[in-house]
This record gives C-alpha cells, structure tokens and sequence, in this order.
C-alpha cells in the first residue's frame, strides 16, 4: 500500500520525511518511487520520537509525504494525542505535504497508552492523509496477507490501478478471513495486550540489569530497541571485536544462538531489535544468554 501510494505520486526529486528508527523498507520504498528519503532522528533519551521543530526544519519545499507510525516498528514508541498534534500544527502550516500513517500496530497498546492518528487528531487534515492497515500483527494473520488504506478517492483508485497491475489481487479466502477478523469478536485483544505487556516488562527488565545496555520502556507494538554505546569498543569471548551494532547481532548470534536485529537496518545506531511476540521461556532464556555474553565482553 505505502509503495503504491509512492508510485501515484512521486515525481523524481520529491522527498519524504521518515522518523528514524524506521521500518527496514521504508527508504527503499521512496527511492523505488524516484523519490528521496530525508531522515529525522528520534532520540533514546525522547523515546525515540521526533519534535515539532525537527519536523518543520526538514519540510522544504520538494517535501512530498510525511511517512508516520505510531505504535513503531522497531521501538515500539507510540506518540500521545498531544505530542501528536504538535506535529500535526506543523504539517498544517505546510499545506502541499501529505502524511501517510501507518497504525499496523494499532490494538497493541501498554499502560492505558490511547492510540490516535494524524486525521483523528487533526482532522483538517483529512483530504491529505493516506491511513494505513491491516491484520498481520494484531490479529496474528500474517500469511493471509491483507492491508487496506483510507484516503482520498484520486489517490485510491491511482494505486489501485498501480495494484492490479503489479500483483492482480489479494485472494478471496485471505479477504473473507480478513472481514471475519475486523467484524467479529475483538474480546481477545484485550487478553493478548496483558500478555505482551508482561513479556515486555520481563525484557525491559533483564536487559536494563546488563551493564552496558540501555532498555526504554515502549508504549505499543511487540519490540523493545535497546541501546548498546557501554558496549562498543569490546571484545566477546569469541575474540569478535565490537566496533558496530552489527558486530554486535552477528557475534550474539554465532557464541549464543540468539537471534536479533541491529541498529543500522533500522536507521539509529548503536542498538537492536528484539521481538517479544514469543514465549516467557524463550524470552527468559534469550535474555540470560545475553547477559552472559555482554558480561564475557572484554
């Protein structure tokens, strides 16, 4: 949907402004779509969101699209209704800039955190959001593979011809699965969001207590990005150097088995990615192993 959304309307030149951390894809989308990717950094110290006014000094007047996602993936960040219509003012200000909002994580939410997106906050800027969706994560329908979109009619039917062309449709059983997910019993969602919240209490917890690391606690999602900077300039026990986040997930991975994301995929170094959508067991095992090899460092 988002690439689609790139290629309606994208012309050689034209930028779109991404938060960092980001989904792996996003930049590669934009350049895809002849478009430029221009990069806003959210620090660890504001939970990795950005500010009004790093917002309005990246908007010029090339500025296509505003790429927004809240709760995020990687981090897990998800911005309040009013640091959301601080940026919101921002774009007002801005009348030729579009916001694409990507709320995939929109039910996964911690700690009476209220989801809220861009049109909702300020909905003067409906006729220029393009809102984005679907049932991969909240309702654990990842191989069904359905997205949907909200936004002006011009813009729809654009990628919608993109879309026909590209890949024909979504199949009819992954659509009907789809409509039978959104429309029916949404109970267990309140269910799953206790159960990712304690696993998330559980890995922010033990990797806060490793020297080295540093664990922000997230509002929403199912990820956790801590930060490694005590950590560079290592050795591990494997006599791997740690010059890198990289350094870092390869020699986890090879001495301990564990298996995470670094920081550079995603657009913010020094830090990783780690998933908690799995078991108490695993996460607690996954934890210790890590412990013990950043207590090995040397």
């Amino acid at each position: 949907m988002l690439f689609n959304a790139f290629l309606a309307t994208l012309n050689p030149g034209d930028e779109v402004i991404i938060p960092a951390p980001y989904w792996v894809s996003y930049p590669d989308m934009v350049r895809l779509g002849q478009g430029e990717p221009v990069i806003i950094e959210g620090a660890p110290e504001r939970g990795y969101k950005i500010t009004p006014e790093q917002l309005e000094a990246a908007i010029t007047p090339k500025t296509k699209w505003f790429l927004f996602n809240s709760p995020s993936n990687p981090t897990g960040a998800g911005y309040s209704r009013t640091e959301l219509k601080a940026l919101t003012d921002v774009l007002m200000k801005h009348p030729h800039v579009w916001i694409m909002s990507d709320d995939m994580y929109e039910h996964l939410a911690y700690d009476g955190f209220e989801f809220c997106t861009p049109a909702e906050v300020e909905p003067a800027l409906y006729e220029r959001t393009l809102t984005c969706n679907g049932v991969s994560k909240a309702y654990a329908m990842t191989g069904w593979r359905i997205g949907y979109a909200g936004g002006p009619e011009h813009l729809i039917a654009a990628m919608r011809k993109i879309q026909s062309q590209s890949t024909t449709n979504p199949c009819s059983i992954s659509q009907w699965a789809a409509v039978e997910a959104l429309n029916g019993p949404q109970e267990f969602l309140g269910e799953w969001v206790e159960v990712f919240k304690r696993r998330r209490n559980l890995v922010v917890e033990a990797l806060n207590a490793v020297e080295g690391i540093t664990c922000p606690t997230p509002e929403g999602a199912f990820y956790v990005y801590p930060t490694i900077n005590g950590l560079l300039g290592k050795t591990s026990a494997g006599g791997r150097k740690i010059d890198t986040d990289e350094d870092f997930a390869t020699a986890l991975l090879e001495e301990t088995g564990v298996a995470v994301v670094f920081g550079a995929a995603f657009g913010l170094s020094p830090a990783f990615r780690i998933s908690y959508a799995t078991s108490d067991e695993a996460l607690t095992e996954a934890c210790k192993r890590i412990a013990a090899f950043c207590g090995a460092l040397r």
